[in-house]
């Protein structure tokens, strides 16, 4: 999309607006909205806030969290949030690229963060585009929220991991042709899940729970999600041995 200009955003003013987009992105009561004053925090602690902007309207944001897990420094990032009316070009990948960026001239290898499971478009964003790969399932992990998006269910949630040095991270970025991943097993839904979760709330509920036993199986058997697949009928979440 032409005319977006992306920038790391320090000044606490203008962070404001971040606060603003969460509103409009996923609808949150103003209880459960990320304060303006943690977006400073987290610039001014190691972690990141980089803006886009439509001319002077900013569009987006992605919000980070400096982290530390087993003596290694990584980024958690919580929030990457487009308008609506920007979604769908390009402007959330080159958040993330923006994000990866940042990170690598600060010699930060590894990115997380959560996503929710049903939100198959998510998936094969995070998997499929950027290369990030999972291994760990957090079940109702925010507790129920008031976004519309997540139509009252438990906040089940996948951590995807970005380790942005890897040589397979870099292809895929590169959007050099490859193979399709060797695969043990997968996990399948629905390709219209959001629909039925907006429309039959049990069944919703039915398939959350048989994704949630069979994640958790898989993983305590070693496995991980290194590939997702998109077709008429169905998302898959393809997983392999670590």
């Amino acid at each position: 999309m032409t005319g977006i200009t992306l920038r790391k955003l320090s000044e606490p003013e203008e962070m404001r607006v971040c606060v603003d987009l969460q509103k409009t992105v996923w609808g949150f009561s103003d209880l459960e909205l990320v304060p303006h004053r943690l977006f400073v925090v987290a610039d001014r602690t190691g972690g990141q806030v980089i803006g886009a902007f439509d001319r002077e309207r900013a569009v987006g944001f992605v919000l980070a969290f400096a982290a530390y897990r087993r003596s290694e420094l990584y980024l958690h990032s919580h929030m990457t949030a487009v308008l609506p009316e920007y979604q769908n070009h390009g402007i959330g990948r080159e958040l993330k690229l923006a994000q990866r960026e940042d990170a690598l001239s600060r010699d930060i290898h590894l990115v997380e963060w959560t996503f929710d499971p049903l939100q198959l478009r998510n998936a094969h964003f995070n998997i499929a585009r950027l290369g990030a790969v999972v291994r760990e399932y957090l079940p109702n992990l925010y507790g129920r929220t008031t976004s519309p998006l997540h139509h009252g269910l438990p906040t089940d949630r996948l951590v995807a991991q970005w380790w942005i040095r890897e040589s397979r991270v870099q292809q895929i970025l590169s959007q050099q042709a490859s193979s399709r991943p060797a695969f043990r097993e997968q996990v399948s839904m629905p390709r219209n899940i959001l629909e039925i979760c907006e429309h039959n709330p049990a069944r919703a509920k039915e398939i959350q729970s048989q994704v949630r036993e069979q994640f958790g199986r898989f993983f305590a058997q070693g496995l991980r999600v290194t590939g997702f697949e998109l077709d008429e009928q169905s998302g898959h979440y393809l997983l392999q041995p670590l």
